[in-house]
């Protein structure tokens, strides 16, 4: 941007010392013409003494044989015309004309990079302004996800029970958590990749009667499993005999939907799970298994 403006000015500049050259020369043409008439006329060809005549050349006594020397003497040039006291004061309009324009030209120039100066700093500055409000937001957010009840399911064996396992519901946040509503559901499948895209429960998600409050570091048992229970999920005893030899595999899921009581509006967060509940000849376990869609949390 800054050399296309250097370059408008030397254009203008120059422009503008042609016109006041140009108006010079037209005040000073009819001085120029006079001199030309006056050397024109002093350099005007004399006859030659040995051209030949019919007639004898005249001399001051009678005719001669060569014609005398005849001198003719021009008018003199004359002296230049006075340059006017109007054409003097033109000509000096003129050159400060040029001379405001040159200095209006190069201020306009100055004048064009420190606005672009100032536009750079001011997109530095509002640049600077919106990382710091998305670095303070982040913080924010940061800050609020930190401070809210976080549930987190886990499979544990059930104390006291053989080959029966729980499925616990811990705040592993720092506020305390109260859960509304459950949801659950269960499938025996050839593997976890034969489970439905997204989980389908045992009807919708119900509310309890009473909620359940965890404070942070607290626990509770959202449902339980054990071995006498695989028979009455599968259809027949040859599926119970092939979830055993682990060809087929009971899997549990759920869902759990809790608000933060810290929080004004009781925004409702939710902890998806799913376990495989391993059935062996003698002994049963169970694990934390399933999709991405089935352990979302929210």
């Amino acid at each position: 941007m800054l050399t296309k403006h250097r370059f408008f000015a030397v254009a203008l500049f120059l422009g503008l010392i042609s016109a006041m050259c140009a108006a010079q020369a037209n005040m000073h043409a009819p001085e120029r013409q006079t001199r030309k008439s006056a050397a024109t006329a002093s350099t005007r060809p004399m006859p030659l003494n040995g051209a030949a005549s019919s007639a004898s050349p005249n001399c001051a006594n009678g005719p001669c044989d060569y014609q005398q020397p005849h001198i003719t003497i021009a008018t003199p040039a004359p002296a230049p015309a006075p340059w006017p006291l109007q054409d003097r004061i033109k000509w000096l309009t003129v050159v400060l004309l040029v001379l405001i324009a040159y200095v209006g030209v190069w201020l306009a120039i100055a004048t064009l990079r420190q606005i672009e100066r100032q536009t750079g700093y001011a997109e530095a500055t509002a640049q600077a302004a919106a990382d710091a409000a998305k670095a303070a937001l982040t913080l924010a957010e940061n800050q609020a996800r930190a401070e809210r009840p976080w549930i987190l399911v886990t499979a544990e064996a059930t104390p006291g029970v053989v080959n029966s396992f729980s499925v616990v519901a811990t705040n592993r946040g720092r506020t305390p958590a109260r859960i509304v509503t459950l949801a659950d559901g269960l499938a025996v499948v050839h593997d976890e990749t034969d489970l439905p895209a997204a989980p389908i429960f045992k009807g919708d998600n119900r509310a309890l009667v009473e909620p359940i409050l965890l404070l942070p570091g607290e626990s509770a048992s959202l449902k339980s499993f054990s071995r006498d229970e695989v028979k009455s999920v599968c259809a027949n005893p040859e599926q119970v005999q092939r979830v055993e030899d682990w060809e087929e595999k009971v899997f549990l899921y759920g869902n759990v939907a809790y608000n933060d009581l810290s929080a004004p509006g009781g925004v409702v967060h939710e902890t998806g799970w799913c376990c495989w509940y391993i059935h062996g000849r003698q002994k049963s376990g169970m694990i934390m298994a399933g999709p991405t869609d089935y352990n979302r949390h929210t």
